[in-house]
């Protein structure tokens, strides 16, 4: 069990280096392997989650090797992992479960999928649903891992109405639908980050997104031919909100963060900071295979409190940990609408996050769809408590940020799972100032 301490900090200031964006290495490593040649992803996140994504691939027969600082993957084109029996283990990773999950159901392979025991908790029901329309068989005891996907051979195009807004289900969709020879089409409520769309049309496949009586509509036409590419994987927003908002509430702190995606369904936590009085600057903007990037200048503020639309949730679904930190020390009371996604995820993440701030002295309630957070009008925060991460890698990081703004350490417990999405958490963050101890 690793155990990483946060004490005090004086301030945080220089040049952050940020991992490559976890989404966007799980869709890189997958739709390439769909291509036909040789693909090459540099900044690929080398993450615990994005390796259980690349070793399943590699189970499945895929060509993946390094180079130097590059990743190069041998496609065999769509279908290619058909004749495959046997078992993924896909660990703490839900993407790659969910996306590969559409992998097989429109190939004529089969597969069981494992992973850890926090992924093995994960409902799995809301993409089982709709890939059963391929026509494949899928096996599950109670709608969660391990779950058998047998494929079809010939596999329908899915007409799906999804009730919640979730990327991973519509990109499991659309990968199913890539070998069915006609028009897949998924709704959703609400416009879910759209990685999957913008590299499948970046690779040659047809595919538009537009709103329809009320709902968001994205049909792809199946069987494209999908062209080998070279990506360059932005560096991750999700990663850089942790020294994002530790700096804003470390005093006399200025931090340089580069070459950060910046896609519009990615950012409602800069949104929301924004709004609290953060000041974030935004310069050298530019697009990068199709994704908008920027670099970032971001300066200790005085923050203060916001009600967040539940309409923004989705683009900004990973960050409510670490925003219920800046909520933490805003003035007045915060409350995030339209969280109740946040119970599916490596932990029940209303709970943790409540119950934790509680701890910390720092008032905090929720309902089933809300988090309500009282700001700390004297800026204090004793810590000197234990938190176990219960395997949960936004949590850890979220509250060791918190102990760099406390009297005393805040020492997180199982904090190994950072490994998981920021694999150089602790070295980054030690870089600019940051008073972290292993």
């Amino acid at each position: 069990m690793t155990i990483i301490k946060s004490y005090k900090s004086q301030n945080l200031n220089g040049e952050i280096l940020i991992p490559g964006d976890k989404s966007i290495s799980h869709r890189a490593l997958i739709l390439s392997s769909c291509a036909v040649g040789r693909s090459t992803i540099s900044n690929l996140l080398e993450s615990e989650d994005v390796y259980s994504t690349l070793k399943a691939l590699k189970i499945l027969g895929v060509k993946i090797k390094k180079n130097k600082d590059n990743w190069h993957v041998y496609g065999n084109g769509l279908g290619s992992v058909a004749g495959f029996k046997g078992l993924l283990n896909l660990g703490n990773s839900g993407t790659g479960a969910r996306l590969l999950m559409g992998l097989i159901s429109g190939c004529e392979a089969e597969a069981t999928f494992t992973g850890d025991e926090s992924l093995s908790k994960r409902p799995m029901k809301r993409v089982i649903e709709p890939l059963l329309q391929s026509g494949s068989q899928i096996v599950s005891e109670d709608n969660s891992l391990p779950v058998t996907v047998k494929g079809s051979k010939i596999p329908l195009p899915i007409n799906f109405s999804s009730k919640l807004s979730s990327a991973q289900v519509k990109s499991a969709v659309l990968i199913s639908g890539l070998t069915s020879s006609g028009i897949t089409n998924y709704y959703e409520p609400i416009l879910s980050r759209d990685h999957t769309e913008r590299m499948l049309k970046f690779m040659g496949a047809e595919i538009e997104t537009i709103n329809f009586q009320g709902k968001w509509k994205i049909s792809m036409t199946g069987l494209p031919s999908l062209k080998n590419v070279d990506f360059k994987v932005p560096n991750d927003p999700s990663s850089a909100s942790f020294p994002i908002v530790s700096t804003l509430i470390t005093p006399n702190s200025k931090i340089h963060i580069k070459e950060v995606l910046m896609n519009e369904l990615r950012i409602g936590f800069i949104k929301t900071l924004l709004e609290m009085g953060a000041k974030i600057d935004v310069i050298n903007k530019k697009y990068s295979n199709g994704e908008k990037i920027a670099d970032l200048i971001v300066n200790s503020s005085k923050l203060n409190a916001v009600d967040v639309p539940a309409e923004r949730s989705s683009s900004m679904i990973d960050e409510y940990p670490i925003l219920s930190i800046a909520a933490s020390f805003a003035n007045g009371t915060t409350t995030f609408n339209g969280v109740e996604e946040l119970k599916y995820k490596e932990t029940d993440r209303i709970i943790e996050v409540v119950n934790n701030l509680n701890k910390l002295g720092i008032k905090a309630s929720s309902t089933k769809n809300k988090i309500i957070i009282t700001g700390n009008n004297n800026k204090v925060v004793n810590g000197g408590i234990e938190i176990d991460s219960k395997l949960d890698h936004r949590i850890a990081m979220s509250f060791l940020c918190m102990g760099f703004f406390s009297n005393k350490p805040i020492i997180i417990n199982r904090a190994q799972t950072i490994q998981t999405s920021f694999p150089n958490f602790f070295e980054s963050m030690k870089k600019i100032g940051g008073n972290l101890v292993k």
